[in-house]
């Protein structure tokens, strides 16, 4: 046979081998527990995503890895799939190394609030894509729209433009990126697929990668009030995310914290916007300031700003000190036409009409505050969705008087509630007060960093 009639054969037989895939029989081979090939998993993703394989066949695959799991070659070729399903976005017309950050979800998370602009102070492009919430509250860009005027959708070159010019922008995530994500990942909400470590590395990863950094930081919650409860989990999926993004040519570090109260004080849009300029006033939370510290020194790290943690540590507390990071959120804010003036003094943020204290039921210490229950109250005063459509209320929410480690005297006032219906207001106020666990004695305090992937840097 003639060189070129052979290349031909295999060829045509690799075309014959793509053409003969059924799902039916991708789905009885990881059914089996057998690896799916690079292959089969584009298959997969490029006929789904195209609307030519059904739901009920998707469902089919993704209860079979639900059961069976994925290898690390497997999960990083279905990542990969994911994120080439779509758009990427192109970055390098900005100068320098562009770091992302992302948190897997947590109660009172306003930590891209804070960190956005500290760090792009510090010399840092952050080129942030946020997503709107689907829980107990809205998310990031819900809460920047909480700012009268604010624009959260940007034109991809206007983006680039302000970034190149104020180091930072905070915008609505692109439906183009990743689309089989948004697909899988609805389809997973309604057939009990969601907790899959695999599938959700790989939903959140797809996203980080087509996004276009350099370089990723990975918040992974842990606690009740976190989409993983156990440690072990935790640092399971944080280990598949950073190897994941390293395979990816993205130089990748996770940190395990803790969410088994809220972050900070406030839940809720505006009340979290509020705390996230009095954090950038120098005047946060301890909680919320150590975790923005941690995490971003890591991202100045990562972008060769800072030769090790200590120093970029130090770097961010001046730009706190000094009032720059402050400044830098002001000038964001002003470019996506927002009133600079929430930076400066009360009174430009929703207020809710509806304002009422929660009493303490008992006596004694704060053993902990359940971040879930918390959360399930803030979603019900109006701050949170329960349905994608679902309107909120950007005033709605909750502040914590009282946090673990507190002594409360009963009838003292643990938490205010903010909103603006009155409806079911004393049930509401009884899930918070189931959220307060009081006994006699101090209790000893979770710490808010469990550990880092990797270990040292």
């Amino acid at each position: 046979m003639a060189p070129n009639t052979q290349v031909l054969t295999i060829c045509l037989s690799r075309i014959g081998d793509v053409c003969r895939m059924r799902m039916y029989d991708i789905i009885l081979k990881k059914r089996e527990g057998r690896e799916l090939t690079t292959g089969e998993i584009k298959h997969f993703i490029a006929g789904y995503t195209a609307g030519d394989i059904p739901d009920y066949q998707a469902s089919a695959l993704l209860m079979t890895i639900y059961f069976q799991g994925l290898s690390d070659r497997e999960t990083v070729d279905l990542t990969m799939a994911m994120s080439d399903s779509g758009e990427r976005a192109a970055l390098s017309a900005i100068p320098g190394i562009k770091v992302d950050k992302h948190s897997t979800g947590g109660v009172g998370d306003k930590t891209t609030l804070v960190l956005v602009p500290l760090v792009a102070a510090a010399g840092v492009p952050v080129a942030k894509m946020s997503g709107r919430g689907l829980g107990h509250t809205g998310g990031t860009v819900d809460k920047l729209e909480s700012i009268p005027g604010f624009k959260a959708e940007l034109e991809h070159g206007k983006f680039i433009e302000q970034v190149s010019m104020t180091g930072a922008a905070v915008v609505t995530q692109t439906g183009h990126l990743a689309p089989a994500d948004k697909k899988l990942y609805a389809l997973r909400d309604v057939t009990a697929t969601v907790d899959s470590i695999p599938l959700i590395a790989g939903s959140i990863m797809s996203k980080k990668i087509a996004a276009g950094a350099d370089a990723i930081v990975l918040d992974v919650k842990v606690g009740n009030g976190a989409f993983m409860r156990d440690i072990e989990s935790s640092f399971k999926l944080a280990r598949t995310m950073v190897s994941i993004g390293n395979l990816a040519g993205r130089r990748t570090v996770a940190l395990v914290t803790g969410m088994d109260q809220p972050l900070g004080y406030a839940v809720g849009n505006a009340l979290e916007v509020k705390e996230a300029v009095e954090t950038l006033r120098g005047r946060g939370p301890g909680d919320l300031v150590e975790l923005c510290m941690a995490l971003g020194s890591v991202m100045l790290l990562l972008a060769g700003k800072a030769g090790n943690l200590e120093t970029g540590r130090k770097i961010l507390s001046d730009l706190l000190v000094s009032g720059k990071a402050l400044e830098k959120f002001k000038d964001l804010i002003a470019a996506q036409e927002g009133d600079p003036r929430v930076t400066m003094e009360d009174g430009f943020l929703p207020v809710a009409t509806i304002i009422e204290d929660v009493p303490a039921s008992y006596t004694g210490y704060v053993q902990a505050v359940h971040a879930g229950k918390i959360g399930r109250a803030a979603m019900l005063l109006g701050a949170g969705r329960e349905k994608k459509d679902s309107p909120i209320d950007l005033s709605a929410g909750i502040v914590l008087r009282k946090k673990a480690g507190d002594r409360v005297v009963a009838g003292e006032t643990t938490a205010v509630m903010h909103t603006g219906d009155k409806q079911n207001l004393t049930a509401i106020k009884k899930i918070i007060q189931k959220a307060y666990e009081i006994g006699e004695k101090k209790p000893e305090l979770q710490p808010l960093i469990y550990g880092m992937v990797p270990e040292s840097l």
